[in-house]
């Protein structure tokens, strides 16, 4: 039976000892320990509260471990479910229904690429989404992903394997102009370099 590889976190000893410990009982888990995670195990996190000391953890994690993380929350208001997603949180468990059943469960579907999100929360992300679509990516000209069409247009060629003469020539551009684009691009979105901006895209849907 293949196994999921699960890491646990949680802001108390006590909270640590219990969830591991049950996590270890179950033949599907095999619990590592965080430094051994890579990117296709789970980070389970257990909070009471999304506290600024647990954003802070969460956002060190995300940027050291490039994992997906189940949170295991007590509670987790409206305008927090945004900043959970951006920790790479792909999964939300509210503590009150979370059973030892469905937790494993939850954790063997994120490991197969999934996500899951209670209903209430799902509609809270999905409204914030639009009101972020809306207010703030729409009066720029960027996309859901934060990209402008002349963006993707550019990647699509870099995707193709063009150089940038021949994006310039294939788009009517200056040579300048689309190193300038593609640099403002990289700059904006923290992307190290062209491949990581095409992997960027790809992830996001929009090449």
């Amino acid at each position: 039976m293949k196994t999921t590889r699960v890491a646990v976190h949680a802001f108390d000893s006590i909270t640590k000892a219990g969830l591991t410990s049950y996590l270890q009982s179950r033949p599907e888990i095999t619990v590592v320990d965080r430094a051994e995670l890579t990117e296709r195990d789970v980070l389970v996190v257990q909070v009471d509260r999304m506290t600024q000391a647990v954003v802070t953890e969460l956002k060190r994690q995300a940027a050291e471990m490039p994992v997906p993380t189940v949170l295991l929350a007590g509670e987790l208001q409206e305008h927090e479910v945004i900043t959970a997603v951006e920790c790479r949180v792909v999964a939300v468990l509210p503590r009150t229904q979370a059973s030892g059943d469905r937790l494993v469960e939850t954790l063997q579907s994120v490991a197969s690429g999934r996500g899951a999100m209670p209903p209430d929360l799902l509609g809270q992300l999905l409204d914030n989404v639009r009101r972020l679509q809306r207010d703030v990516l729409s009066p720029r000209g960027l996309g859901s992903a934060g990209l402008t069409a002349r963006e993707v247009d550019i990647l699509r060629l870099i995707a193709d394997g063009r150089d940038t003469a021949e994006i310039a020539e294939e788009l009517c551009y200056s040579e300048r102009t689309v190193k300038s684009v593609i640099y403002s691009m990289t700059s904006r979105l923290n992307l190290r370099n062209r491949p990581h901006a095409v992997a960027y895209a790809l992830r996001a849907g929009v090449i």
